[in-house]
């Protein structure tokens, strides 16, 4: 009997700390809320380059935690356009290569996820927003910056991208092609 009863209380332990390892991971996963709050709690005048970078690290961390739809609602919230724009160059770098491969790769799986429907009209969008949006990017991206982005969403697009995505999607990556083209 006491065997039984050693292995229940073994048993309930393990499903114990099995329970909060769930919740803690659920409680530390980043919102667009938090991420935002975190954005606007950490002021970058006054730091010193290092600290700085580490307030764009810990940024960066937070944003590729986040997923797709995540990252959509933060963008609402424009705080991570303003977190960017108080950024040098060298720090929109950092945050780019840090942000970049993982904003991409939802992309691609939320792309192919989509009915075609949809996606034709965020086709439209996205073409809409490239013209509209072109000489406002111009001014926050230099061309380093600007054909590293275009390389690797173009990398991503054709690694991961369904035939249908790219089909869809082939006047989106003209345009973006010409844009970029017209930065320099």
């Amino acid at each position: 009997m006491k065997a039984w009863w050693k292995a229940g209380i073994v048993a309930a332990g393990v499903w114990a700390l099995a329970a909060g390892a769930i919740y803690f991971s659920r409680a530390s996963r980043p919102t667009p809320e938090s991420v935002a709050t975190l954005i606007r709690s950490k002021p970058m005048e006054g730091l010193d380059p290092a600290g700085r970078m580490a307030v764009v690290e810990r940024v960066a961390d937070q944003v590729v935690r986040l997923n797709f739809e995540g990252r959509q609602q933060l963008r609402t919230t424009l705080a991570d356009r303003s977190f960017f724009e108080l950024l040098t160059p060298e720090e929109r770098t950092r945050f780019i290569e840090l942000t970049l491969p993982e904003g991409f790769r939802q992309l691609m799986e939320a792309l192919n996820k989509m009915q075609p429907a949809a996606r034709q009209k965020l086709v439209n969008r996205a073409l809409e927003d490239i013209e509209r949006d072109s000489p406002e990017i111009a001014g926050r991206i230099d061309d380093e910056q600007a054909r590293k982005i275009l390389g690797e969403g173009l990398s991503a697009f054709y690694e991961d991208a369904s035939a249908d995505v790219k089909l869809d999607f082939a006047p989106v990556i003209e345009k973006l092609q010409q844009s970029t083209q017209s930065l320099r």
